[in-house]
């Protein structure tokens, strides 16, 4: 039985999502203690919730610990079974971190795998669906994942009622190139963008999408915007800069009530600022991200990147579960240099 402290780091969700991935990846057991203990809210909440009985429908597993609260709990998968599945979240909850967590072990296992998630698609502190589509997935695909994504719904916070379909394929077992290096920034000169709302004013859609060319053009590139207003249970609007480059990645606002539409623009431009200066390959939602797949890929990964809790936190669950080597080259909150070496 393996323990994993889950007050460590950033001490969140995100302990429980990677240490259940890869346990589950390597038939681990598994007992999480102190369950987000530093949380104004501690234990298991709702959302997480829903990715413990997931895995524990896709590896037949024995749990123990599995209610509202719960600060501890105890994870025996018995296998991994790929198939069809359909997975509903309740709430608002996110579908991309639920998908994470399931990408982990039917990205490896014998056949594909289709699965319907329901809850939320764009909702605070999680990467929304066009992250995904956009910045995650493609990065996957050069390390022999290959994801087929559809946003059949929008979701919002709080309704929820959002929905997305996706194929998992088997990992390729023999990649061309072990070596996975993502050292020097991304050179462009042009970028993309997507405006959108639901149930709300279109001028909201514009007048996003306004504010953020103005502040690309002073930064001196040119943007192709894409303006929508879509379908959904709930209200909301969305604000989405990325770069479609060799490189990926990815900046997003939410509106909410009383944020006025410009200020959603300009904290996706603060946000796209602060990459920049930073000279590094990945940002930092796609570097804590993409360290368990990593440290799946024979051969040696290098990226550079902002160090955050995220990341922190992702490199020592990994480390431990997977005892592979993960070395940061730098301090919380600056550059620094990721390897990932995995025999």
């Amino acid at each position: 039985m393996l323990f994993i402290d889950g007050s460590f780091g950033e001490g969140g969700g995100q302990i429980i999502r990677t240490a259940l991935g890869l346990a589950a990846l390597s038939q681990t057991p598994l007992h999480i203690l102190n369950i987000r203990a530093k949380r104004s809210k501690p234990g298991l909440r709702p959302q997480h919730l829903a990715c413990v009985k997931a895995m524990q429908v896709i590896t037949q597993a024995e749990v123990r610990g599995v209610h509202v609260g719960s600060k501890e709990l105890i994870f025996v998968p018995k296998g991994i079974f790929p198939g069809d599945y359909k997975f509903d979240i309740g709430t608002a909850g996110s579908t991309s971190l639920l998908l994470q967590c399931l990408l982990l072990p039917l990205s490896h296992a014998n056949r594909p795998s289709m699965l319907v998630l329901k809850g939320g698609t764009h909702v605070p502190f999680s990467p929304p669906f066009h992250y995904l589509k956009h910045v995650f997935v493609p990065i996957l695909s050069k390390i022999g994942i290959k994801l087929e994504l559809e946003l059949i719904n929008w979701g919002w916070y709080p309704k929820g009622g959002g929905e997305i379909r996706v194929k998992i394929s088997p990992q390729q077992r023999e990649l061309t190139e072990h070596q996975r290096k993502w050292e020097d920034p991304p050179s462009f000169v042009s970028l993309k963008a997507l405006s959108a709302a639901a149930n709300l004013p279109h001028h909201i859609v514009t007048q996003q999408a306004k504010r953020l060319s103005e502040c690309m053009q002073v930064q001196g590139f040119s943007l192709q915007m894409l303006e929508e207003t879509v379908q959904s249970k709930g209200k909301g609007s969305f604000l989405f800069l990325w770069i479609d480059e060799e490189i990926k990645a990815g900046f997003s606002a939410l509106g909410a009530r009383g944020k006025p539409a410009e200020r959603v623009a300009e904290e996706v431009c603060h946000c796209f600022i602060r990459y920049l200066k930073a000279k590094v390959a990945l940002d930092e939602h796609l570097a804590d991200q993409l360290i368990p797949f990593l440290a799946l890929t024979p051969g040696v990964s290098s990226f550079t990147t902002v160090v955050s809790s995220h990341l922190i936190t992702n490199v020592e669950v990994t480390k431990k579960i997977l005892k592979c080597n993960i070395l940061v080259e730098g301090k919380m909150g600056y550059p620094a240099k990721v390897t990932v070496i995995t025999i």
